[in-house]
């Protein structure tokens, strides 16, 4: 019978694990605000057709709530155009709908069966507001990973508090979470860079 005591006491040992990959699993929270955040640079307009700037816009199509890109297939052909074909020609009048209510700020062009969006040149002013908005959701990402830092470095001083582990390992792993802030935040603020010059790019 004592010899099932150390399976018990080897059970509390997978605690400390836990705390122990507190790194991988705040460097996967933050890499998903850093993947968020490329995905709304990349419906940003800039002069330059992309068929990122059309696949999020919400089509009401048969009822329900639908993304352009489920429901349609979305090219740049050339540099200032986007073309639409509707996998469903019962959609194009949707779809040139939710593109006109949409914040593209484009009229969209159809024959009936495919819509074409041409993307005008942004003047200066557009490209500076556009930067602004860029800008504003890049210090949000910055905030949202310091929020995942702040969070493990709660959790790696309580567990030191409750004997999980070690002082030595709560400075190791606090180091090493700070480590990988800095890391993601420079990825943020490279991120934003190459936004801002596509957006400033004539």
């Amino acid at each position: 019978m004592a010899k099932n005591k150390p399976a018990a006491s080897s059970g509390k040992s997978n605690e400390p694990s836990k705390i122990l990959n507190i790194a991988d699993d705040s460097k996967a929270t933050m890499q998903h605000a850093i993947d968020v955040m490329q995905k709304d640079f990349a419906a940003v307009r800039t002069g330059k057709a992309s068929p990122a700037l059309a696949e999020g816009i919400m089509v009401e199509y048969y009822g329900t709530q639908t993304r352009l890109k489920d429901i349609a297939s979305i090219t740049a052909p050339e540099p200032r155009m986007l073309v639409i074909q509707p996998w469903d020609q019962n959609a194009v009048k949707s779809i040139e709908k939710a593109i006109l209510a949409s914040s593209l700020g484009i009229s969209p062009v159809s024959d009936g069966r495919i819509i074409r969006l041409p993307i005008p040149e942004l003047s200066e002013e557009r490209r500076k507001e556009m930067t602004k908005l860029v800008r504003k959701r890049a210090e949000e990402t910055r905030v949202e990973v310091r929020n995942v830092r702040r969070d493990a470095n709660e959790a790696i001083k309580k567990a030191q508090k409750n004997s999980e582990i070690t002082e030595d390992e709560q400075k190791s792993l606090t180091d090493d979470v700070q480590k990988l802030t800095d890391k993601m935040v420079a990825q943020v603020d490279s991120l934003l860079k190459a936004k801002e010059d596509e957006l400033m790019m004539v």
